[in-house]
């Protein structure tokens, strides 16, 4: 399996949001504008493909990428439960009013190298099997999982990937779990109404279709397309190999070093 690196974190996660994932729940959310939850299933299926021996085979040379310890002394571990991510709903930010605010893009489970380096590796369901579709340095997903379930419990935590801002949906309000987050919504948070109105007001006019998106300079909520060969993806192509390839991942994973909010 080879290993791609990329660095641009919020268009390589951005685009996932396009993925039609088969892993929510069956029940219906508890409202209009409140994700779909992973099955127990799912869970399950996820830790394990996270777990197994070809994907700590993949962590420990990604461990050993920046030369601190060696594939063979990473020893890497998955910990922790898995948990979802959510990703900011295009639906929400074009203004469908039942649309959930974030949709359910994949399942992220954290690895522990020897040195206690983190990892995040994120899986999801393509035709029927489920498959290693990333790996990122840090472990954002979990901490800010936990993070929102300590502030708001039962919440949703959900990622606006074009800014890294990290946020728990808690009831009707929008709470902010980083730097970046506080500066989009203030420290107290916002209405869900309000949140739908700034984020309609930042990203409304880059949806699939608008003059934004036809001249070439779509981003966040791009349709899916192929890199071109011989060459590194943009910025928007970055997201959409993620979201276009997952099918691939046989022959490629992609790998990318974050910043942290």
């Amino acid at each position: 399996m080879a290993a791609t690196r990329r660095t641009s974190a919020g268009a390589l996660v951005a685009a996932a949001v396009t993925v039609t994932l088969a892993f929510a729940a069956p029940a219906a959310a508890d409202g209009p504008n409140v994700p779909e939850q992973p099955s127990a299933a799912a869970l399950a299926r996820a830790e394990k493909v996270s777990g197994d021996k070809h994907t700590l085979g993949t962590l420990a040379r990604f461990f050993a990428h920046d030369g601190r310890i060696s594939a063979e002394r990473a020893r890497p571990r998955v910990t922790g439960p898995v948990v979802p991510v959510h990703l900011l709903s295009a639906d929400f930010v074009g203004g469908r009013a039942d649309a959930p605010v974030a949709e359910l893009a994949y399942l992220a489970a954290t690895a522990v190298a020897a040195d206690g380096s983190r990892a995040s590796v994120w899986s999801a369901e393509q035709a029927g099997t489920w498959r290693v579709v990333n790996i990122a340095s840090g472990d954002d997903e979990a901490r800010y999982a936990a993070a929102g379930e300590k502030l708001a419990p039962g919440g949703t935590v959900f990622l606006e990937p074009q800014i890294n801002a990290w946020y728990v949906l808690s009831g009707k309000r929008v709470l902010p779990l980083n730097k970046d987050a506080e500066q989009a919504v203030g420290r107290a948070g916002v209405t869900l109404d309000a949140y739908r109105e700034r984020v309609r007001a930042a990203y409304g006019d880059r949806q699939p279709g608008s003059r934004y998106d036809r001249e070439g300079y779509a981003g966040g909520f791009a349709p899916a397309a192929d890199s071109p060969e011989g060459g590194g993806p943009t910025a928007a192509q970055a997201g959409a190999v993620t979201a276009g390839s997952l099918g691939l991942l046989g022959a490629l994973l992609l790998v990318r070093r974050r910043r942290h909010g």
